[in-house]
């Protein structure tokens, strides 16, 4: 009986592995079995060939392994929507133009996000950074304009707040007015003062202090501004432009112009360089530094300026603050007459005014203090109590000395009673002045002082008398 046996029957193709068939193949083809489109696999003792992926029939045959048409043998290699086309040795999926196979293969086709062309992101890109711009340049112009209008609201305030509209109906109501001032602008003042540096003062006073400072045509000025704003010192401002309008003369101190839309009301004045007379009577260092020529100059300077204001102006103006602090020197010792902030003009037909009391103690009529009117004598008083601090070289009131001395006023009559006039007169005066000049001085002061303002002389008079006394 026959047997059966199982048989199995394995070979292999050469000695070599596949590595080193394929460094031989580098040189010759002769011994590698392999064909195309197959790839080596090592075996026991030697190598076998098979075709690649993607390829079916004898791989050991130049041409044996054909490719397979997958297309062909399955439908659903693709996603749906999609065309497959054959390609050697593998295949593709196709979409409809605009479309691309989903990854996940569970969508089909899914549509392309849109390209957008280079030119139509150059030319968002240049609209955007257009509109950019113009928001950005519309938002500063906003914000200026914005300013702008607050700044005039903030002005417009100021300017009422700091009495603008009543200086404009008072200096229109002034038919004698010399002419309108000028009306400055803040920008300009800032300017001219360094924004207000605190190196620019002048001087100081309880109204505020004095800048000097130099507009843009080069003109050398003197800015008032006060240090607080309530209702009396406003007054006072426009009262002082109101009256400085109205006067010409070459003794008064010149007002420029005003401006009155900023925090405090600023005026501005032809500046005078050489400090107060008070200063250089009085202040340390300059004892006995102006000349008895200088000194009697200053005091006709002075009548003049108060005899124009008292009869040569279009209506009578009473200062009513006469005093040495009041009285600027220029620089060749002329003396200006200053601060009209409490002046008052009057008819031509009235005497006096019924005000309450207003002036410096030491100063002060006392026929003023006591009745509330003022009169031209009043000044008169008050430039007696100077032509007395010319003579003295003293304050018009003394925090040093005794109690019956520290009034100038009555230690000066006191004097002139018991015959001591020259023992009280400041060195210099004693030294360079005559006698009897001394002595006329001193009487037309006395009479300037007299208790009953009747008494008195006019300020016409006073410069007539101190003419005469000067030839």
């Amino acid at each position: 009986m026959d047997h059966e046996i199982p048989v199995r029957l394995s070979w292999v193709v050469g000695k070599n592995s596949c590595k080193e068939n394929l460094e031989q193949r580098n040189f010759t083809n002769s011994s590698y079995a392999c064909g195309r489109n197959t790839e080596c696999v090592d075996h026991d003792m030697g190598y076998l060939c098979r075709c690649s992926r993607g390829y079916r029939g004898n791989p050991y045959l130049l041409n044996g392994c054909k490719d397979i048409d997958e297309c062909r043998t399955s439908t659903k290699l693709c996603p749906k929507g999609a065309v497959c086309k054959n390609m050697p040795g593998n295949f593709s999926c196709i979409c409809p133009t605009g479309y691309h196979p989903d990854a996940t293969r569970e969508n089909g086709c899914v549509r392309d996000r849109p390209q957008v062309p280079l030119a139509t992101i150059v030319s968002l890109g240049i609209v955007f950074g257009t509109s950019l711009v113009v928001i950005l340049i519309s938002t500063i112009l906003c914000g200026w304009r914005l300013r702008k209008r607050r700044q005039a609201k903030a002005r417009e305030l100021f300017f009422k707040r700091n009495g603008g509209f009543l200086l404009q109906q008072q200096i229109a109501s002034q038919k004698g007015a010399i002419g309108k001032t000028k009306i400055f602008v803040t920008e300009e003042l800032e300017r001219a003062t360094d924004n207000f540096n605190a190196s620019r003062i002048h001087g100081n006073g309880g109204f505020g202090s004095v800048y000097k400072g130099m507009l843009a045509d080069g003109r050398i000025v003197g800015i008032k501004r006060a240090h607080v704003v309530n209702e009396n010192q406003v007054s006072q401002f426009i009262n002082e432009v109101v009256i400085l309008s109205q006067i010409n003369h070459r003794n008064i101190v010149k007002l420029l112009g005003s401006c009155l839309e900023t925090e405090v009301p600023l005026l501005i004045f032809e500046f005078v360089s050489n400090g107060t007379l008070s200063y250089h009577l009085h202040d340390e260092g300059h004892v006995s530094s102006l000349s008895w020529e200088s000194r009697f100059r200053i005091a006709l300077d002075i009548a003049g300026a108060l005899a124009y204001l008292h009869s040569a102006a279009y209506t009578s103006i009473f200062h009513r603050d006469v005093k040495s602090t009041n009285i600027l020197l220029d620089e060749n010792y002329r003396a200006i007459v200053a601060d009209f902030g409490i002046s008052r003009s009057i008819p031509t037909d009235r005497t006096h005014l019924t005000r309450e009391v207003h002036g410096t103690f030491g100063y002060l009529d006392p026929e003023y203090f006591q009745s509330n009117q003022f009169t031209e004598k009043s000044d008169v008083y008050s430039f007696g109590v100077v032509l007395v601090e010319l003579l003295t070289g003293e304050k018009a009131v003394s925090s040093i000395k005794f109690e019956e001395e520290k009034n100038l006023v009555m230690n000066f009559i006191s004097a002139v009673k018991e015959n001591r006039l020259f023992q009280i007169l400041e060195a210099r005066v004693a030294m360079e002045a005559k006698k009897d000049e001394v002595s006329e001085f001193a009487k037309l002061a006395r009479r300037c002082l007299k208790l009953n303002g009747k008494k008195r002389p006019t300020m016409k008079e006073v410069v007539i008398e101190l003419e005469k006394l000067r030839t």
